[in-house]
């Protein structure tokens, strides 16, 4: 058995889960950076 054949998976599995993974990451960032503070803000103004 061959140390490299664990990743004999197809390759659009691959692609999507890192699409989805980039998306999951980039949209955390973006509530904590954007949306948090604004609801923050948003608060104490009014």
């Amino acid at each position: 058995m061959n140390a490299l054949d664990r990743f004999d998976g197809p390759a659009w599995v691959t692609a999507a889960a890192t699409l989805t993974s980039y998306g999951l990451v980039l949209a955390v960032l973006f509530a904590l950076l954007f949306l948090v503070p604004f609801l923050v803000y948003s608060q104490v103004l009014a």
